[in-house]
């Protein structure tokens, strides 16, 4: 087996025991997705061409049979790369068992040969990362409130310094701010609590718009909202006491992105 398809697989894998251990304990994650978010760095755009080719002509309808649906496909607005995909799962088995059903079909086989099969010298990506992620309470679901064409879309992380303050912030989340990103049109496709990845403890969201301007103009109104500005005047959600760090990632979707 080739070495990134088993680092591929050993990252799917290693949350098996997740899956088990959430639905022993009762932990209250009936009816809400799970999301695989995954980042591929790439050197060269044949690397970036031939992701496309892979995720489009092979991964993804092997995937949607597999029960993942919609995947999401956003380049940066202008570099190069990191390409990041977001898969939406309804239970964390079928995330753990994703690529392990696509490598036993012997069809994705022959179609993804060439990106499957890269040798070390012509490798299909720098490297690859993921994150594991559950979503709130809040908002159990995906949605795709948006869909015309020009549409952009922004991914944010805010990291925690704590799990208790990580917590704090989903609660915010949870009890008042969601509602508050709907009413002044911060359209949301996810947010997820990340169980596995980088820079943990952390939470993970993304909007959606209909154009940048209209982006600018959402986040003008929710820096402006009165709920917006009482909430965040509670000491226990002071971002300096919940937050020590804040990813922000303007995306735009590939052609083929089902989100």
């Amino acid at each position: 087996m080739k070495r990134r398809t088993f680092l591929t697989l050993a990252g799917a894998t290693s949350l098996a025991p997740l899956t088990l251990s959430a639905h022993a304990a009762g932990t209250g994650t009936a009816g809400r997705d799970f999301y695989l978010l995954t980042q591929y760095h790439l050197e060269s755009e044949e690397q970036r061409k031939g992701l496309d080719g892979f995720l489009e002509g092979t991964a993804i309808p092997a995937w949607n049979r597999a029960g993942a649906r919609p995947i999401g496909v956003f380049y940066p607005e202008k570099e190069l790369g990191p390409v990041t995909v977001l898969a939406r799962h309804k239970s964390l088995e079928t995330l753990a068992l994703l690529n392990q059903r696509l490598l036993a079909k012997g069809v994705a086989l022959q179609r993804g040969a060439a990106f499957l099969d890269a040798p070390a010298e012509a490798p299909a990506f720098k490297r690859m990362e993921s994150a594991s992620l559950l979503a709130f309470s809040g908002m159990p679901r995906i949605e795709t409130p948006v869909r015309s064409p020009g549409r952009v879309f922004q991914l944010r992380i805010y990291e925690s310094p704590s799990i208790k303050t990580g917590q704090k912030k989903i609660e915010m989340f949870n009890t008042a701010e969601i509602r508050i990103f709907r009413k002044v049109g911060l359209n949301p496709v996810f947010f997820g609590e990340a169980l596995s990845g980088t820079k943990l403890p952390n939470l993970t969201y993304m909007l959606v718009f209909t154009s940048a301007e209209e982006q600018a103009a959402a986040w003008k109104r929710f820096g402006a909202d009165p709920d917006w500005q009482s909430l965040r005047a509670k000491p226990e959600y002071a971002d300096k006491k919940i937050l020590c760090g804040i990813t922000n990632l303007p995306l735009k979707p590939a052609p083929y992105s089902q989100v």
